[in-house]
């Protein structure tokens, strides 16, 4: 382990450093400011709904989903649970509107079509402007191999 060294320091030795010696460091920091479009997703399961703002670039601004705002269980995948966490969602980003967006909608949950009306509906109210709308569910295009046959 070796030894341990002990330093004292004297008050006589121990001064304030001059500002000479102190270099400041200009850390960049990103300020968010109002964006003018974005994009809004919404991921709608059977057991949840998440609902996401993001700026053009995909720098995610709020977020919400059904289990944040208070829903548990069985009741995280019901249409009006959607359409509450797009209200929550509308309220982060009130600061930000007006605000031009395109939503594109994942999943084959319940509450996909209740929490694209909701966006709507209580956007135009805020200053939300929705352009289109996109879904971009995945879908496979052929598949795994099937089994063989069975034999008899």
């Amino acid at each position: 382990m070796g030894k341990k060294r002990i330093i004292s320091k004297d008050a006589d030795q121990v001064s304030e450093p001059s500002t000479e010696t102190v270099k400041k460091t200009e850390t960049k920091v990103e300020s968010l400011r109002p964006a003018k479009k974005g994009i809004i997703f919404v991921n709608s399961t059977f057991n949840n709904t998440i609902i996401q703002a993001a700026d053009e670039k995909g720098n995610i601004l709020a977020s919400a989903s059904t289990g944040s705002i208070g829903f548990s269980g069985t009741k995280k995948s019901t249409p009006y649970a959607a359409s509450k966490v797009a209200e929550a969602l509308i309220e982060k980003i009130k600061k930000l509107c007006p605000f031009e967006a395109t939503v594109k909608i994942k999943g084959i949950g319940r509450g996909r079509e209740t929490a694209l009306r909701s966006l709507i509906t209580y956007g135009t109210n805020v200053g939300l402007t929705i352009n289109t709308v996109y879904d971009v569910t995945p879908l496979p295009h052929n598949g795994p191999k099937p089994p063989k046959a069975r034999r008899t």
